[in-house]
């Protein structure tokens, strides 16, 4: 019989992989508990996978199509402070060019004008609007649009105290959620309820009881957005999936809570780091209240990630749960990120040693390297990303 402690203790990554298509280089890292020097270490390549050699037996990591190893360019370097546990090796990969190479699924790439679509709610799958086909679909400005109206009119704010809500047969998108019209199915399957929030600043008790309308699933009771007006739904897009309506056709069941989020989040960070030229964000409440900061660090990182009991053979790979490291090497997005200490802490300067701190924690917190932390951005709620 196993024991508990052991198997509730995180599964240390024997052999982690991160490759960098646009710098067409690679750190392949391997503990000293799988493999005691770089002899015991060889590397080859096939179609699209990467063939690591050690004592416990070889290991082959599928890579992403048009991703192929350099054949004899990995040497081993020099591996710093963690020498004494780890062998660093760098390679180099050859990267075909494709079209489609920078593409994460988006919500925002989805949506069409003139195409019938169905909404589900991503935590019980429940059929939530049916058959909605927009006439347009249109972006709406920036989250932060309303504080740069004084630099750009030359007379008062033209939109102050409006809002921007959507027409009949009309689909605005924000940042992170959507602006919908009601129709007579919203009454069988939404349910809405007012709730105090507070102002994300405690030194204002006035605003601290404004009132939010939130709109729930009927059948989970999930939040999935607001009512920003009798007339106006605004769903998050961390809480619905999205689908092309084909018959009675039910959203993904198989798609994991956190990977929809890491998917629904990192396509949000590369739309808005492409269009607006930033590479730092918040992540917010439904009230404003930043509690996470995060700095974007590379789009074109491939990571894999394989625990040391599968190496070994002590376990099968086929076996892993969906959000587990696996031989398959994954686009990722490099963060760094830092809770916030107080509301106005998205507009501090933070130095470098500061950020090396607080990789630092991090690391001595969950006892792993820090590359495998890369996967969790925020929480399990609905949540705002803002520059």
């Amino acid at each position: 019989m196993s024991d508990p402690q052991m198997s509730a203790r995180p599964q240390t990554a024997g052999i982690f992989l991160e490759l960098r298509k646009r710098l067409q280089t690679g750190l392949l890292i391997v503990r000293k508990d799988v493999a005691r020097s770089p002899a015991d270490v060889t590397v080859t390549g096939g179609t699209s996978s990467l063939s690591v050699q050690t004592p416990g037996g070889e290991l082959s990591i599928s890579l992403p199509a048009g991703v192929t190893f350099e054949r004899g360019s990995c040497i081993p370097t020099p591996a710093g402070e963690s020498s004494e546990d780890e062998l660093h090796f760098r390679l180099r990969i050859d990267v075909a060019r494709s079209t489609d190479e920078e593409a994460f699924d988006s919500l925002i790439e989805t949506l069409r004008a003139k195409e019938t679509y169905c909404f589900h709610c991503q935590g019980c799958k429940t059929r939530l609007l049916e058959d909605r086909a927009f006439k347009r679909v249109l972006p709406l400005p920036n989250g932060n649009w309303n504080a740069i109206v004084d630099d750009w009119c030359c007379h008062p704010d033209p939109f102050a105290n409006k809002k921007l809500l959507p027409r009949e047969k009309d689909c605005l998108l924000g940042d992170t959620f959507l602006l919908l019209s009601r129709d007579g199915s919203c009454e069988q399957t939404l349910t809405e309820d007012v709730s105090p929030v507070s102002s994300g600043d405690g030194q204002e008790p006035k605003k601290s009881c404004q009132r939010l309308a939130l709109i729930s699933c009927k059948s989970c009771s999930s939040v999935l957005g607001e009512s920003v007006s009798p007339e106006t739904l605004k769903l998050y897009m961390t809480q619905v999936v999205v689908e092309p309506a084909v018959g009675d056709r039910k959203a993904e069941s198989s798609l994991n809570r956190s990977v929809f989020l890491e998917k629904v989040i990192a396509a949000r960070l590369m739309h808005l780091s492409n269009t607006l030229s930033t590479f730092h964000f918040s992540v917010q409440t439904p009230d404003g209240k930043a509690f996470l900061l995060v700095w974007l660090l590379n789009i074109d990182s491939i990571t894999a990630s394989i625990p040391e009991m599968y190496i070994r053979g002590e376990g099968s790979v086929s076996a892993l749960p969906p959000h587990s490291p696996s031989p398959r090497a994954a686009r990722a997005l490099k963060l760094l990120y830092t809770s916030c200490s107080h509301p106005g802490i998205q507009q501090r300067d933070l130095s470098v040693a500061t950020c090396l701190n607080s990789l630092r924690e991090k690391k001595e917190h969950f006892g792993e390297r820090i590359p495998c932390l890369n996967r969790t951005l925020c929480s399990d709620g609905p949540a705002q990303i803002l520059r």
